[in-house]
């Protein structure tokens, strides 16, 4: 009966891992790319290796807009796929061009849910340029980084070769 009880539970917690690996796979092929701006922070780790702490301007705008615990931003993006920050949605319909995003509030500022991205040790030289986070967003709000960009809208290398 216990074998039972381990066989059953691992094979749960498997099928949940899949599913959250399978939504985040649909969510990179299915989702809408957009750039939020960064502000600089410093990319060093002495635990963790090099890595990029994200800031995102929009941040700054949502926390002065007073927002509660937990929700959803309203953006709009222009013709270079900026997203800029129209309003908190709440629960009104929204305009065809127009991407919801989710948030949290922590105790440290406005979480999108991107708020680090490591990198090769050795490799901060080819992010200090960075201007902007590329994120994939689903209909629903989620998103996940895929990379991040330079002012000029050029996609930075993933890694040196």
């Amino acid at each position: 009966m216990r074998r039972a009880i381990i066989f059953f539970a691992a094979v749960l917690i498997l099928a949940v891992v899949n599913f959250e690996i399978y939504k985040k796979e649909q969510l990179l092929t299915e989702g809408s790319t957009i750039l939020l701006e960064l502000t600089p922070v410093d990319p060093r780790s002495l635990m963790q290796g090099d890595y990029m702490i994200l800031r995102y301007k929009i941040a700054s705008l949502v926390e002065a807009a007073g927002v509660g615990r937990n929700g959803f931003l309203v953006l709009i993006v222009d013709e270079n796929q900026v997203a800029n920050f129209v309003r908190i949605y709440q629960g009104k319909e929204l305009q065809p061009n127009e991407f919801l995003l989710q948030f949290r509030k922590r105790s440290r500022g406005i979480n999108l849910g991107s708020e680090s991205f490591f990198f090769q040790e050795g490799q901060a030289h080819l992010y200090s340029q960075a201007s902007y986070g590329e994120i994939k967003v689903a209909e629903n709000g989620e998103s996940v980084l895929i990379g991040l960009r330079d002012k000029d809208f050029n996609q930075l290398p993933h890694d040196e070769k």
